[in-house]
Order: C-alpha cells, then sequence, then structure tokens
C-alpha cells in the first residue's frame, strides 16, 4: 500500500516569516522521519507530501494514494484543522484520524464543552469571550483559568491565566483578546491532578492505550500545562502512570468524550479532578502530536507499555478497517 504523509514541517515556515510561537504546533524534520520509519516497518510504502499547499499541487498533477496519513495542522482560520481533509474527501482519498467536522468543533474548545456539557459528562463551568462584552463578572466561582479558544500546544497560557479577581479577569481577557481575536474561553479552574489518556480506535472498538499523570516540579511551571512549560517539560514537569482506580476513572471519562465527539483512529483527552474529588474533561486532541520524544502520546504510549510502531500501527489497523482495506498482515 502507498501511504502518503501530509505534514506541516516547522522550518518551512519559520523560513517564510512566521514566528516561533506561530509554528509552535509543526513538526520537526525528526519526527517525519520517525513516522515515516514506523510506517516502513509496519510493511507500508509512503511518500511525502506535505502540508495542504503541496497536497492541491499533487493532486492537480495526477497524484493518488491508498490512504493519507495525516497530521497537518494547517496555518489560518478556526477550520485550519480539517484543510487537508476536506481537500481529500473532494478527490475521494481516505486518510487517519477524524473528518473535517470533528477536527473544526473540536478545535473551537467552547463549542467541545457544550457537547460535552449537552451529554451530561463532567467539565467546569465556562464561558466564552469574543469581546470585552462578553466578560461575565461573577457569574463563575473563581479563581478561573482563561486560554485562547482555538489554540493548542499551551500557546496563549502562562501563569497569569489563573485569575482570582474581577479585575484580574478583566486585565487578562482584554490583554489575550489582542493577540486572540478568535476569542478565549473562561473557565472554573480545576485544583486536582491532571491526566491525559491516550486513545486508539473508532466507535465501541476505541479503547485507552495509557494514561499519564503530569505533575509539576518547578514552581516556575505554575501548574499549568502551558507552551513553555511543555517546550521545557524535562525539567519543569514529571510524567508518571498513576494509580489503577484513578486511571479507569480517567479512561472511563475519556472514551465516552472520544465517542460522543465522534473522534476517530487515536488522540488524547486531558482531564484534571475537580474540587470534589472527580474526574472532569478538560479538553480533546484528536490530531494528537506524533513526535516519539517530545509529544505527550508517544510518551504516554511508551509508559504503558507500547512501542512507537505498535501506536502507529493501532493508528492504522483503525483507519484500514473503517474504509474497509485489508489490514496489515
Amino acid at each position: 500500500m502507498r501511504i502518503g504523509l501530509t505534514f506541516d514541517l516547522r522550518s518551512e515556515y519559520l523560513s517564510e516569516g512566521y514566528t516561533p510561537e506561530e509554528t509552535a504546533e509543526f513538526d520537526r524534520e525528526s519526527t517525519i522521519e520517525g513516522l515515516e520509519t514506523a510506517l516502513q516497518g509496519l510493511g507500508y510504502m509512503t511518500d511525502r507530501i506535505g502540508h495542504v499547499r503541496e497536497l492541491a499541487e499533487k493532486l492537480v498533477k495526477g497524484d493518488r494514494w491508498d490512504l493519507v496519513f495525516n497530521i497537518s495542522e494547517g496555518i489560518n482560520g478556526i477550520g485550519r484543522e480539517a484543510q487537508v481533509p476536506c481537500l481529500l474527501d473532494a478527490y475521494s482519498i481516505p486518510y487517519t484520524f477524524s473528518d473535517p467536522m470533528v477536527l473544526t468543533l473540536t478545535l473551537h474548545k467552547g463549542m467541545t464543552k457544550r457537547v460535552i456539557r449537552d451529554a451530561g459528562l463532567n467539565t467546569p463551568g465556562f464561558f466564552v469571550v469574543y469581546s470585552e462584552a462578553d466578560i461575565l463578572i461573577d457569574a463563575l466561582e473563581y479563581p478561573l483559568f482563561i486560554k485562547p479558544v482555538a489554540e493548542g500546544t499551551g500557546k496563549g497560557i502562562t501563569g497569569k491565566s489563573r485569575v482570582h479577581s474581577n479585575s484580574e479577569l478583566l486585565a487578562v481577557c482584554r490583554e489575550l483578546l489582542i493577540k486572540y481575536p478568535d476569542g478565549l474561553l473562561v473557565e472554573e479552574f480545576l485544583p486536582g491532578r491532571e491526566f491525559t489518556v491516550g486513545i486508539t480506535g473508532t466507535g465501541r472498538k476505541s479503547k485507552p492505550v495509557g494514561i499519564m499523570e503530569i505533575v509539576y516540579e518547578a514552581e516556575s511551571a505554575s501548574g499549568v500545562y502551558s507552551l513553555e512549560t511543555k517546550s521545557n517539560y524535562e525539567s519543569l514537569v514529571s510524567y508518571s502512570v498513576p494509580e489503577e482506580a484513578v486511571g479507569e476513572a480517567c479512561s472511563e471519562l475519556a472514551l465516552k468524550a472520544w465517542n460522543i465527539l465522534g473522534c476517530r483512529d487515536g488522540g488524547r483527552v486531558d482531564i484534571r479532578y475537580d474540587k470534589n474529588g472527580r474526574p472532569s474533561f478538560i479538553e480533546v486532541n484528536p490530531l494528537a502530536g506524533l513526535d516519539l520524544v517530545h509529544s505527550d502520546l508517544p510518551i504516554l504510549a511508551y509508559r504503558n507499555g507500547y512501542s512507537y510502531q505498535q501506536l502507529i500501527g493501532e493508528i492504522m489497523d483503525s483507519a484500514l478497517e473503517r474504509i474497509k482495506l485489508p489490514p496489515r498482515a
């Protein structure tokens, strides 16, 4: 089988003048090399495509693939993660991971939480801010946590993201709206332990591949999983597999959220315990990073007994079963 690879290479965007923060979600060359090696080790032929514009050029020239392994994040707009899947759908080419509807929904943290809340799952109280007029004073219980509504990799999150008063809420929202005009999510801060659950599969065949607790080791981490913390995780946080009862509770919530949202093939669900000691949904990442060294999904899979190639194999098997192609031998 010929497997195309769509991705956003960080070095390319930096050379075009984009900033390090704007490209924080994009891939290293080593990530693509590792993914390509894993797929070839599973018996697939691979073809590097690149980002959505390069995909468009190749499609117009007549290039086709049996399946595209898509990890492209996109660069512009609230639907950026859906750009590659939309284009592949137009050409009837199957691909890994979630469809355009899911990727657009889940990039917007507020819309995602509305679906989760309406499904009856535990998630902290929240509201979405698009302008200063949307800031709801005294609507939620302090402390509150503020982050961009449509960013990943901890972008826009700092030690100032946790606020304790109306004046702090107004000040931080005003500051962040300048840099992130797509909007902000304001939610009640969850004070308990923090976890991320890795999932592979689709629908009834989805399953947790492991859970990892995030423990903040240094004061500079500020107890938040910010861009700075993620970039310097070796010195600011430690990862561990929690006790069985906690793992089961978090995995149950994660699987419910995964399937309610319609996610496919593989990804992560982030969970934190609330003040009452209950696991609570934070957000989902249906297009999780796959760097062997730096990304949470491969790290937690390894700590739960999975090799990188096994993880990629399960993602591929899920995609092939969905589209009714024969799985690897």
